[in-house]
């Protein structure tokens, strides 16, 4: 059977999940690229590096998001939501948006290989000890699908 998610179930999955997909838009091209994340109910915050995606991004700010669940094929959930991208310059906005991401993938960080954050120096009172482009996008929209059998 397929079907639409309800609201309640999108919000769940958005909670839920620690990967999805971003994708943007500018000069003539799409890219769409997985992105690890931590959504509060209203932004999905995410940190990255300088790069093709946040270039693009400060283009045009207008993204989607995409993210799924599959049992099988036969049986899955998809989300999709468009937003608004929005960097965080503002050391306290920065630092909420790590703690936002740390709290939510530190769980799951177990294994002897995970690369140490910078948002674990517990005496970095100070933006110099988060490198890269910490953001967030305001989700404006959703939709959500779903097959099970």
């Amino acid at each position: 059977m397929l079907g639409e998610l309800t609201a309640n179930q999108i919000e769940q999955l958005l909670y839920a999940q620690l990967i999805g997909r971003l994708g943007c838009h500018a000069d003539g091209i799409t890219y769409v690229v997985p992105i690890t994340y931590a959504y509060d109910g209203t932004y999905i915050y995410g940190h990255t590096r300088e790069g093709m995606k946040i270039d693009m991004m400060r283009k045009n700010p207008k993204v989607c998001f995409q993210l799924d669940v599959m049992e099988n094929m036969s049986n899955w959930r998809s989300v999709i939501s468009w937003g608004t991208f929005e960097e965080l310059h503002d050391p306290e906005d920065r630092i909420m948006g790590m703690k936002k991401l740390w709290d939510r993938i530190m769980p799951y960080t177990t294994g002897e290989t995970t690369v140490q954050h910078a948002i674990t120096d517990s005496h970095a009172k100070s933006i110099e000890a988060m490198q890269g482009v910490v953001y967030r996008v305001k989700l404006s929209e959703k939709t959500g699908r779903y097959e099970k059998k």
